[in-house]
């Protein structure tokens, strides 16, 4: 119970001053002028003022109200290492028992897991959370139990009481772990690019060892083995095999004691990009269709064009002196027996035989594309001619056979069922609204080898794709796709055709026929197949931790089936379906949990130091609980201190008027009539 006088005026303070001023005056008056009531008036003045400032007599029935202490249990991954989890169970339930046995104290035991989207360890943000929910005049405490590595320093609350942390492992623990520095998301294909990253021990180490062993592997391919210096930073060169996403692991093999493996791994995904695709065009007239090519490839930022129209063949006799021409010569031997593994695509546009290119040098453009080069044939009227480009040399990797007719009539081209399931030709019909213009003339050519993917008058082919070798070649038999750029009847989607076909050409990673790829989304993967074929058999994923998981795939599209699959895991999966093959990181190979595992209070001290809190190794034994004042020193050796806070509940409340109205008007009158009458019997 307690109690204490309370004002509640009746009028605002500034004027109640103004009152108390006004009978200041006037009993100073009644004084200078020689009254003698002036002190009764002065009296009598009091009370009226006081009366107006409301005084009362407030008596509190309270009930006094426990302690609460947070204590936080860390059950992050980390915490699953060693023995911490068992030792700190038991350090949290005898520390429950001792502080619950406590007069006036309760316990409010918070589990803290891992944070979702590999955040870490959210212990501050938790601690946020805990004390939201109490009432803060009652937090005697804060004690921790954790290995101390925390990752929402950001979050640090207003603490009430003082912190302690509790350190889970031993003092001889040590790890080992692999730490990459920097690692570029794409690098340009045929130049190496460099990573750097660094092995480093951590801990009470063993000593004696300056090297360790690093194992790298590059798409899931065979395994090497470097040794790489302890605590250094190591610079590796690497080439990319390929365009598209590439993936690396890095992996230290465990260490006899060391803490876990977990941070031994790294993933880099680097997707390979080409610098610059180098074309040449060759178109053997001028001809309407002829810009259409070179817009097409000089729209692209990305694609170095190199373009001979051959405007002067070397039958044309007219006279006219070489030196009075303005003609460029047809730098035959450097682009074609020099230079011709520098260009990605060669085109031959309306080319014939007219002595201008040897045999040698066609002889050249065929090894060209075994080796892994490109070759793009648009065919005119000259392809059905004696002169044709297939006689010669190439007729060995051209896919089809002039039969030396030309149809000259309107045909609108249609796609294969061979070709709705090619990336080239798949969804076309998608890619323009409305019916595709004609076109008006097709050579007429016989199938030897490759894909019809397109077919045109008379059910003819139209496109045809075949891979010789490590290289590509097309052919289209028509000069004819120009009409669809200019609008004819419509037109068609011709950019998007002939874009298609030179990034297929140039083996771009997008438009492979047989592919097998994945993307990542959180912890779960979108799987795409991709092949000819009209159906695929079953998937399979085999985990970072060597378990397969066979998958149905569902067609979504002709030549496309889909599967989707949850990880659990984090790491490299390998993905396998017939013959094709592909490897995904899905997150870090090291989640953050394990980046740093030594325990250690360094990270938490700014926060528990400014009220006097301690850090403390489990490995030491369980510390004292004693009661502190508030701003004394909350910890010493063996043992920690809690704050009580003394805090109540207000019962209730009674409340007594000093001055009631009958007393006021009492005493006022009285001493106003005695002033009067002290002043008349003067």
């Amino acid at each position: 119970m307690t109690g204490g006088i309370i004002f509640d005026p009746l009028l605002p303070w500034g004027v109640l001053l103004v009152l108390a001023g006004l009978v200041l005056a006037a009993a100073w008056l009644a004084y200078w002028r020689g009254l003698a009531g002036w002190a009764l008036r002065l009296m009598a003045g009091a009370v009226i003022v006081a009366a107006l400032s409301g005084p009362s007599y407030r008596q509190e029935d309270r009930a006094a109200l426990s302690d609460i202490v947070l204590l936080i249990e860390d059950k992050s991954a980390s915490q699953a290492l060693s023995d911490r989890a068992g030792q700190t169970k038991m350090a949290a339930d005898l520390l429950e028992q001792r502080l619950t046995a406590r007069p006036n104290t309760e316990v409010r035991r918070v589990e803290l897991g891992d944070g979702p989207d590999n955040s870490g360890t959210l212990l501050l943000s938790t601690l946020s959370d805990a004390l939201a929910q109490e009432p803060q005049a009652r937090i005697a405490g804060i004690i921790a139990l954790s290995d101390g590595q925390v990752h929402d320093l950001d979050r640090v609350p207003d603490l009430p009481a003082p912190m302690h942390l509790l350190l889970s492992g031993k003092p001889e623990d040590w790890d080992r772990r692999l730490v990459v520095e920097t690692a570029p998301a794409f690098a340009i294909l045929g130049e190496p690019v460099t990573l750097k990253f660094r092995i480093e021990d951590t801990g009470d180490a063993p000593q004696g060892d300056d090297r360790a062993p690093l194992d790298l592997t590059l798409n899931g391919g065979e395994t090497s083995r470097v040794m790489v210096p302890l605590g250094r930073t190591f610079e590796l060169p690497v080439t990319l095999p390929h365009g598209g996403r590439n993936v690396i692991q890095f992996s230290v093999p465990e260490a006899a004691g060391e803490l876990t493996d977990r941070n031994n791994t790294a993933l880099v995904q680097i997707n390979g990009v080409r610098d610059r695709l180098r074309v040449l065009l060759v178109s053997g007239e001028p001809h309407t269709g002829g810009r259409t090519w070179r817009n097409l490839l000089k729209s692209d930022s990305s694609v170095d064009l190199v373009h001979f129209t051959i405007l002067r063949p070397p039958e044309k006799q007219d006279g006219v002196p070489v030196s009075e021409l303005s003609l460029i010569a047809f730098p035959t031997r450097e682009l074609f027996l020099e230079k011709i593994d520098d260009f990605d695509l060669i085109i031959f546009d309306r080319y014939k035989r007219r002595g201008i290119l040897p045999s040698l040098y066609l002889e050249n453009v065929r090894r060209y594309v075994s080796d892994g080069g490109a070759v793009l044939i648009a065919a005119g009227p000259d392809f059905a001619s004696a002169d044709s480009i297939y006689r010669s040399p190439l007729a060995t990797i051209i896919p089809a056979r002039p039969t030396a007719r030309v149809i000259e009539q309107g045909y609108r081209p249609a796609v294969t069922d061979l070709g709705e399931r090619h990336p080239v030709t798949a969804g076309l019909k998608a890619e323009w609204t409305g019916d595709w213009g004609r076109w008006m003339r097709q050579i007429e050519v016989e199938p030897e080898d490759g894909e019809v993917v397109m077919t045109g008058a008379e059910d003819a082919p139209l496109l045809l794709l075949n891979r010789v070798g490590e290289g590509r070649i097309a052919l289209l038999a028509s000069d004819q796709a120009w009409l669809w750029a200019r609008g004819f009847e419509g037109g068609g989607p011709q950019l998007e055709l002939l874009r298609r076909l030179a990034h297929w050409m140039m083996k771009e990673p997008e438009l492979e026929e047989e592919m097998l790829t994945a993307t990542a989304t959180g912890q779960d993967l979108h799987i795409l197949r991709r092949t000819l074929q009209e159906t695929v058999g079953l998937v399979e994923v085999i985990t970072p931790s060597g378990n397969t998981v066979t998958l149905q795939m569902q067609q979504t599209a002709p030549g496309q089936h889909v599967a989707e699959f949850h990880g659990d895991e984090i790491g490299l999966y390998r993905l396998k379906q017939a013959d094709a093959e592909a490897v995904i990181g899905l997150g870090p190979a090291a989640p953050r949990e394990f980046e740093e595992t030594i325990a250690s209070g360094n990270a938490l001290r700014p926060v528990i130091n400014p009220m006097g809190g301690g850090v403390m190794h489990l490995s030491d034994g369980l510390p004292r609980i004693r009661d502190v004042r508030a701003g004394r020193p909350a910890s010493g050796r063996g043992w920690i201190g809690i704050t009580p806070r003394a805090a109540s509940e207000t019962l209730s409340v009674t409340r007594i008027p000093l001055l009631p109205p009958w007393l006021v008007l009492l005493l006022s009158l009285g001493l106003i009539l005695a002033g009067w009458l002290r002043e008349g019997r003067r």
